[in-house]
């Protein structure tokens, strides 16, 4: 600053100018333009100090301490690290440790108020605005068509009125989740504001050190085509979304009890959103004689405008299949088929929350599953591609894949077959299995090995019979009125002369 002071003094009081101010200080032109152009002398402001990069020497047993700590969170309150014992562990388990306690301290104290682990946190009391709404997720057990599904269910709450939707789910993926969140907006004709969310990994991929998050690409498409704004729970931090916290466990007890039994997930979602209108009714507990659904009202007036497109919640994606035409999803565990023209090739999918649509390359369709859900290993096989295209060429079925793939009774049928009828057989198996699903062709060909039926047209008379809704005519009384049969006399002789004439054999 001195001299910066007197090059402007020589300048603004002595009057002196440029070349002279060069040829008395020996600075370059440049350098005096600059001093002499200066209209803020404020020193910056200090940096604050970083706790991560106190006392060099620490560094090397900082992730010991971290490790330390991070255990602290499975351990009760009462017995985690003080900063007093970490320096004592550190001086009797760690060689060569020398940092002071101070540094140690201050380093402990800097990890716990970052790890959420001081004692003393306390609870700020939130102010929710109507149109702010909170998301949480729930587990489930319920039945499709008397198949039983250990699922999950989305909550959406709004805790200014208190008012909140349920919506089961297969599972926790995005494409549940996104189906699940849609079908409230559009029930509510209005998307909220702003959706507060736990750190799940459907949505989060990442929390930095600064708090920010990496979330996924499908949740960014997905909320900038709504136009919400999602907001973010710190970790470990259920008291921050309280609202829809004891929405789960109040959903569950009042609309999941006893365990659901229902012929269409879709449905049965329909009436979870409409007994939730219902259950609005009820008082707000803040507010004494005003009801949820009267608050509600705000919540609503306040929502977003639904945007004119539909959001595609699928996923897409290409895999490669065996020599069977069959894939796997979800690291092996879930095996889908897909036909046999499409064996040790690739195939596209689209994945919603309850299909995997299978499309060759050119995006035309090749079968449609059903998704498949759990930690165990499944297979669902759709027959119809396979039954159809051996049945072209019958011949080759015991040296093709397809043979290896049937159940036994089934292989066994094959080969009681004779050669000329395989084809046909095959193809009423195939029409079967379109009809009512290939357990019913399984159990029709089971019936046909107990009666020894091999040939088509027995093979189709039973599955009519087992599986045709053919009412059975009770007998026909015998009525008076009936006039009884008169046994006449009848002479064969004309009718063998006749046939002999016309050169017919009378055997």
């Amino acid at each position: 600053m001195d001299k910066v002071h007197f090059i402007r003094q020589l300048y603004y009081e002595q009057g002196k100018d440029i070349p002279a101010i060069i040829a008395e200080t020996g600075h370059d032109r440049k350098t005096i333009i600059k001093y002499l152009d200066m209209t803020d002398f404020n020193l910056p402001e200090p940096e604050p100090s970083d706790p991560e990069n106190i006392c060099p020497k620490l560094d090397a047993y900082k992730p010991i301490i971290d490790a330390w700590l991070f255990e602290d969170k499975k351990a009760p309150r009462k017995q985690r690290h003080t900063a007093k014992r970490v320096f004592k562990r550190l001086i009797k388990e760690v060689e060569g440790f020398d940092c002071s306690y101070r540094l140690v301290a201050q380093y402990v104290a800097f990890k716990r108020h970052q790890m959420h682990l001081n004692n003393h946190t306390g609870f700020i009391p939130l102010i929710h605005h109507p149109g702010e709404a909170q998301a949480d997720f729930g587990a489930a057990n319920f039945f499709e068509n008397s198949l039983e599904h250990s699922g999950k269910y989305l909550v959406l709450s709004f805790p200014y009125s208190n008012a909140g939707y349920p919506q089961l789910m297969y599972g926790e993926n995005a494409e549940c989740f996104m189906e699940s969140m849609i079908a409230i907006f559009k029930h509510l004709g209005g998307v909220p504001r702003e959706i507060w969310f736990d750190n799940t990994s459907t949505i989060v991929t990442k929390i930095m050190q600064d708090g920010q998050r990496t979330l996924t690409d499908k949740f960014l498409r997905f909320s900038s085509h709504y136009g919400f704004s999602a907001k973010f729970m710190n970790p470990e931090s259920g008291n921050e979304k309280g609202n829809v916290e004891n929405k789960v466990g109040y959903s569950r007890n009042n609309f999941l009890v006893p365990v659901p039994h229902f012929v269409s997930l879709e449905d049965q979602n329909k009436i979870l959103l409409t007994e939730s209108d219902e259950d609005f009714d009820r008082v707000h507990y803040r507010y004494e004689g005003v009801t949820i659904s009267t608050l509600f009202e705000e919540d609503k007036s306040a929502l977003l405008p639904l945007p004119e497109i539909d959001f595609d919640c699928a996923r897409y994606e290409s895999v490669k299949t065996d020599k069977w035409g069959r894939f796997t999803l979800e690291n092996g565990k879930h095996e889908y088929s897909s036909s046999p023209e499409n064996s040790s090739s690739v195939v596209w999918l689209k994945l919603t929350s309850d299909k995997v649509f299978v499309m060759d390359m050119e995006h035309n369709p090749i079968v449609t599953h059903r998704r498949l859900y759990g930690d165990h290993k499944q297979s669902v096989m759709d027959w119809i591609p396979y039954l159809t295209t051996i049945s072209r060429k019958p011949r080759s079925l015991f040296n093709s894949g397809i043979y290896e793939m049937m159940p036994g009774p089934m292989q066994e049928y094959m080969r009681s077959c004779s050669n000329s009828d395989r084809s046909k057989v095959l193809k009423i198996l195939a029409e079967q299995t379109k009809r009512t699903g290939f357990e019913s062709a399984l159990q029709t060909v089971k019936q046909a090995l107990m009666y020894q039926a091999t040939d088509p047209d027995s093979l189709q008379n039973l599955y009519r019979r087992i599986y045709t809704d053919v009412p059975v005519l009770p007998p026909l009384p015998k009525q008076e009125s009936i006039p009884g049969v008169i046994q006449m006399p009848v002479n064969l002789e004309a009718y063998d002369t006749v046939l002999k004439k016309g050169g017919a054999v009378n055997g």
